[in-house]
């Protein structure tokens, strides 16, 4: 007798295996990156920050703990490649600034990243990835909803 599975834990698993391909897809442009999965992670998120983010929101944002998002901070404002600047709402968190040393090691990962998209592109048309991010943030919104309930 073989298990049934829900639509929902089958799209569970599904999300768990599209994680670990696109781990595994862009695993040498983050290696020529030169720094960690993390770092680079907080890296992007201070690039793309429409204002600049707290490591608390960064992490927020993306699922880990502050203190996880503060070390690769360091580390990134150690390297020259982030800056943190005084936040006027909060005396204790200070908001992360890429540098333009950092910009350019971000554009230089997102280049090689955009040469590796392309290239999937031969095998799933780039529409799919449209429909599909619509999908996804039809449920992430959904679960970020229940879980906002959830703790009031």
């Amino acid at each position: 007798m073989s298990a049934r599975f829900t639509d929902f834990e089958r799209f569970a698993d599904e999300v768990a295996r599209l994680r670990g391909r696109m781990r595994a897809l862009y695993a040498e442009t983050r290696a020529e990156s030169g720094l960690p999965e993390m770092e680079l992670t907080v890296l992007t998120a201070a690039v793309n920050a429409a204002s600049p983010p707290t490591a608390a929101q960064i992490g927020r944002s993306l699922g880990h703990p502050r203190q996880v998002v503060q070390r690769a901070a360091n580390r990134l404002a150690d390297l020259g490649l982030i800056a943190f600047t005084e936040n006027p709402e909060h005396k204790r968190a200070s908001l992360i600034v890429a540098t333009d040393a950092g910009r350019r090691l971000k554009a230089a990962d997102h280049a090689r990243a955009q040469a590796v998209t392309r290239a999937v592109h031969t095998h799933v048309p780039a529409q799919a990835f449209g429909e599909a991010a619509r999908q996804l943030n039809t449920i992430r919104t959904g679960i970020e909803a229940y879980l906002r309930e959830r703790s009031e």
